[in-house]
C-alpha cells in the first residue's frame, strides 16, 4: 500500500504548489497595480472586475490549500497504518497474536458470516454467541509456522497503528471501551481496501484483558451500566429505547430498530449534534442564571461536552458534533460567536485531517449533511411558512413551532438521497413522524442523562428521571411503530447513482417550490 500513499502525497504536493503559485501571482499583480496607480486613475469597471478576480483567486487558494493538506495528511496516515504488514498477513490468512485497544462497544454478530468463506451454521449466519468490535492494534506477534497455521507465538513482534475488525466469542461482550486486550486470531482480508479496518480477525480463543480503560472511561462505563439497569425496570419499548436515545447504546433495541428505520426516526438512536445542542443550551442557560460572565461561560460548557463524549464514546457523529461545538465555544470565548456553516466546515476539515476514514463513514456523512441542511434551509422555510400563515392581517403560528416543523423537513430533504446508499427505499411518513416525536426528544435525552448521573448517588431521583425519560421514549417508540405499520410506509426507489440523482432533484424541486411560493397562491 505504499503506492496509494505516494500518489496521495504527490497530489497533495501539486495542490500546494498551485496554491503557492496563485499566492505569488497575487503578490506580483498587487505590486504592478500599485505601480500603475501612481501615474493613472483606475476605471470603475476595471476595478470591480479586478476585485472579483482577486476574490475568486483567494477562494481558489483556500480550496487548493485545504485539499493539499487533506491529501498530504491522508498519505502520512495511510503509510503509518500499513506499517507492520498486517494487510499482507491477512492476505495469507495467517494466524497471529494481536494486542490492541477496544475502540467500539462489542455488538452481537447478526449479519452474514465474516469468516472469509466459512459458514458457522450453514445458513449464511455467523456462529451464535459471538460479538464484533473494532480493535486498534499496537503489536502483532507472528509465529514461525507456515501461513495460515498456528506457530510458536512470539517468534517476532512488529508494531503497527492499524485497526482490525475482531469477531470474538460471546464473553467478549463484557469488554469495555478503551480496554487493552491480547488475543490469538486468524486473519482474513478486509471487505474493501479503503475500509478503516485493514483486516478481519477471528479469535481462536477468548481475549485476555491486559489493562483497563482510563479512569474517566471506567466512571462513564459505570454510569452507562447504571442507566441500563434503570431501563431494565421500565416496561416494553420504553426500557429498550431509553439507553439508545440518551447515550447511543443500541444493543437492547431489538426489533424496534427496524420500525425506527422504516419511520425515519433511526437518527434519534445515534448521538449527534442534537444532543450537544440540548446540553449546550442547558449549560449556557444555567450559567446565565448563575450570572457567570459571558467570556467564561464556555468553560463549564466545554467540561460538560467533554464528559458527554466520554460517556457516549467518540463515534463519528459524536466527534463531529463535539469538534463543531468546540469551534463555537472558541468563538464564544473570543467574543465572536461562529456561524453554523463556517463552524461546520472547519469541524469537517479538522476531523478529516485527524481521521481521513471518517469520509467513508455514512453516519458521519449523514450527520454533516443534516447539520448543513438545517443551517441553510430551516430558517428560510420557517420564514416562508410564517409569512404564509400570517397573511391577511391574521396572526400566524408561534415562531418556535414553525421552526420546529421546518427542521425535520430541511433535514429530510438533504439526507434522503444519502440514505438511498443504505437501502433503495424512501420512508413516506418520515416528516410527520419526526414532527410527532420532536416534543419527546428533549425529555428523553435530558431525563436519561440525569438518571445516569444520579444513579450512583441518589437512586430515588434517578428512578424518577428514568420514568420521565421512559414515558418520552414510549411515545417515540409508539410513533415509530405506528408510522412503520401504515400502508405504503416505504416506497421502493431506483437504486444506484441514478436513484440518488433523481431523489436529490425531487428534494431540491420541493424545497424551491416551498421557498418561492407567493402569498397569493398560498393555501
Amino acid at each position: 500500500m505504499a503506492r496509494p500513499a505516494a500518489e496521495l502525497a504527490a497530489a497533495g504536493a501539486v495542490c500546494a504548489v498551485l496554491a503557492l503559485g496563485l499566492v505569488a501571482s497575487a503578490c506580483g499583480c498587487s505590486g504592478a497595480r500599485r505601480g500603475r496607480a501612481t501615474g493613472t486613475a483606475s476605471i470603475g469597471g476595471a476595478r470591480t472586475c479586478d476585485q472579483g478576480w482577486r476574490a475568486g483567486r483567494g477562494q481558489a487558494v483556500l480550496v487548493l490549500g485545504t485539499v493539499g493538506v487533506l491529501l498530504l495528511t491522508t498519505a502520512v496516515q495511510v503509510r503509518a497504518r500499513e506499517a507492520g504488514g498486517l494487510r499482507d498477513l491477512a492476505e495469507l490468512r495467517a494466524s497471529v497474536r494481536i494486542t490492541g485497544v477496544v475502540r467500539t462497544t462489542p455488538m452481537p454478530v447478526g449479519g452474514p458470516s465474516d469468516d472469509g468463506g466459512e459458514r458457522g451454521d450453514g445458513g449464511g449466519r455467523a456462529p451464535p454467541g459471538r460479538v464484533r468490535l473494532l480493535l486498534a492494534v499496537t503489536e502483532v506477534a507472528v509465529g514461525a509456522g507456515r501461513p495460515g497455521r498456528d506457530g510458536p507465538p512470539g517468534d517476532h513482534t512488529v508494531r503497527t497503528r492499524a485497526a482490525v475488525e475482531l469477531v470474538a466469542p460471546g464473553p467478549a461482550a463484557g469488554l469495555r471501551y478503551g480496554t487493552v486486550v491480547t488475543v490469538p486470531v486468524r486473519l482474513a482480508p478486509a471487505r474493501h481496501a479503503a475500509d478503516r479496518a485493514v483486516a478481519r480477525a477471528h479469535a481462536t480463543a477468548a481475549p485476555q484483558a491486559g489493562g483497563g480503560p482510563p479512569g474517566l472511561l471506567v466512571v462513564t462505563e459505570r454510569l452507562r451500566a447504571g442507566l441500563g439497569e434503570l431501563s431494565a425496570g421500565l416496561p416494553g419499548d420504553a426500557g429498550r429505547l431509553l439507553p439508545a436515545v440518551a447515550v447511543g447504546d443500541t444493543r437492547g433495541v431489538g426489533d424496534l430498530e427496524q420500525a425506527m428505520r422504516d419511520s425515519g426516526l433511526a437518527h434519534l438512536t445515534a448521538v449527534s449534534g442534537a444532543h450537544f445542542s440540548l446540553l449546550g443550551a442547558l449549560v449556557l442557560g444555567i450559567a446565565a442564571r448563575l450570572r457567570i460572565p459571558r467570556c467564561w461561560r464556555w468553560v463549564p460548557t466545554a467540561v460538560v461536552m467533554a464528559g458527554f463524549v466520554a460517556l457516549v464514546h467518540p463515534g463519528a457523529s459524536v466527534v463531529r458534533a463535539a469538534v463543531m461545538g468546540g469551534v463555537g465555544l472558541l468563538g464564544l470565548a473570543v467574543g465572536r460567536p461562529s456561524r453554523t456553516v463556517p463552524a461546520l466546515a472547519c469541524a469537517v476539515v479538522v476531523l478529516l485531517v485527524v481521521d481521513p476514514w471518517l469520509g467513508r463513514d455514512l453516519g458521519f456523512v449523514l450527520s454533516v449533511v443534516a447539520t448543513a441542511g438545517i443551517a441553510v434551509l430551516a430558517g428560510p422555510i420557517a420564514r416562508r411558512w410564517q409569512d404564509a400563515g400570517a397573511r391577511g392581517g391574521r396572526r400566524g403560528p408561534p415562531a418556535w413551532w414553525v421552526l420546529a416543523c421546518a427542521v425535520p423537513v430541511a433535514a429530510q430533504a438533504v439526507c434522503a438521497p444519502v440514505v438511498l446508499l443504505l437501502s433503495p427505499q424512501v420512508p413516506v411518513y418520515s416528516v410527520p413522524a419526526n414532527l410527532l416525536a420532536a416534543p419527546a426528544v428533549a425529555p428523553a435525552t435530558v431525563g436519561g442523562l440525569v438518571a445516569a448521573l444520579l444513579g450512583p448517588w441518589w437512586p430515588g431521583g434517578a428512578a424518577w428521571a428514568a420514568g420521565v425519560a421512559g414515558a418520552a421514549c414510549w411515545w417515540i417508540a409508539g410513533v415509530a411503530r405506528t408510522a412503520a405499520g401504515l400502508p405504503g410506509a416505504l416506497v421502493t426507489w431506483a437504486g444506484g447513482p441514478v436513484g440518488v440523482l433523481l431523489l436529490a432533484a425531487a428534494s431540491a424541486a420541493s424545497v424551491v417550490l416551498v421557498l418561492r411560493c407567493r402569498r397569493r397562491v398560498a393555501p
